[in-house]
């Protein structure tokens, strides 16, 4: 009798807490060592780039002042896919939704110029959240009614979104004096969200800070994110503890719509003053790297929002060197592809198992 070695998978009784740290940590580093090579193969001195990258966000108050400005759509966009994807729902249309919810705003700021702010604004909020929130609501139906994949109805109504804004920006809504660029008149001064300390930081950063404690609040401290949580842990227990799961995914879709709409909304009232074609460079899609990096955790959320917006600033900075910015997506790609591969050691590990042969 002789005895063989092999090595196998065994699940963890609990995902490990430890590794739930390491793993998103790693995915950053190998993501950055991915992209080295790539720019060392094409000509670039991978060091050098990072270095003109993290000067171009940190470098000037401007860049800091940039970092924030692109990580507040980031905050809500991501906020908005985490909650539905912890409930197993997989929301891959926060981009459609941005969109609709930018399309909202607009509408109330081109067709009411005239009213005063404290009524321009808030008018404009609750119009970018209901569009948002309708907008995720439109697969929730057939989600809960059917079964039917969100996954696929989400994902193409990005584009129906997305194509919306351009029929309205390229038709209807185009600014007759806007040299025939694709976007709208502009936005009265009522409609313009407050800036913070003479930068383009805007009353959206609040929106998404407070968005964070008061979605923590409700994932951990009430009965329907203890729902929630439970519905994402096992669909089957849920309900046979009584919890109305065909209520909760309309609920929680209208609630991750509604936030990604409340970041369409702050950027058309905070940033561009109008709605204009392309005014999303992607950020529902980011955001679901953001979410998955973060573990689904709202304060991790607004970090890793952080991390990602810096990414694209200095991703900008260094096109003036030639490095395109195609670099910043590919980063991004790689984290995520790390981020998943890693999961695995969360919730599994390596045993050297031995048997007996003959």
């Amino acid at each position: 009798m002789a005895k063989t070695s092999f090595i196998t998978w065994e699940k963890r009784l609990e995902p490990s807490r430890a590794l739930a740290v390491v793993v998103p940590v790693a995915a950053v580093i190998m993501a950055l060592g991915v992209a080295a090579v790539f720019l060392a193969a094409t000509g670039y001195r991978p060091l050098q780039v990072y270095q003109d990258m993290l000067a171009g966000v940190v470098g000037s108050k401007y860049g800091l002042s940039e970092t924030v400005v692109k990580a507040i759509p980031l905050m809500l966009a991501g906020l908005g896919v985490s909650v539905a994807f912890r409930m197993l729902l997989w929301n891959i249309g926060a981009e459609g939704q941005f969109y609709m919810g930018a399309f909202g705003a607009s509408w109330v700021a081109l067709t009411f110029p005239h009213l005063p702010a404290y009524i321009m604004l808030p008018a404009m909020f609750l119009a970018g959240v209901a569009m948002g929130g309708l907008w995720a609501v439109l697969p929730a139906l057939p989600r809960a009614k059917w079964g039917v994949n969100e996954v696929i109805t989400t994902l193409m109504l990005n584009y129906v979104a997305i194509l919306w804004v351009d029929y309205l920006v390229y038709g209807p809504w185009k600014d007759p004096k806007g040299f025939n660029f694709p976007l709208t008149a502009p936005f009265s001064e009522a409609a313009t969200l407050p800036t913070i300390g003479g930068t383009r930081i805007h009353l959206g950063l609040i929106f998404a800070l407070v968005a964070a404690v008061l979605l923590a609040v409700v994932l951990w401290r009430t009965r329907w994110g203890y729902e929630i949580r439970v519905i994402g842990e096992s669909p089957r227990a849920a309900r046979y503890a009584g919890i109305k799961i065909e209520k909760n995914i309309i609920l929680v879709m209208l609630l991750s719509g509604a936030l990604a709409g409340l970041a369409g909304m702050s950027e058309v009232a905070g940033i561009t003053h109008r709605l204009q074609h392309g005014i999303s460079p992607g950020y529902g899609y980011t955001a679901i790297i953001i979410a998955w990096l973060a573990k689904l955790h709202p304060a991790a959320i607004v970090l890793v929002s952080f991390l990602f917006s810096a990414l694209i600033v200095g991703g900008y900075s260094v096109q003036t060197a030639g490095v395109p910015a195609a670099t910043v997506s590919m980063l991004q790609g790689a984290i995520l592809f790390f981020v998943l591969g890693g999961e695995i050691f969360t919730r599994y590990r390596l045993r050297l198992r031995s048997k007996e042969v003959r």
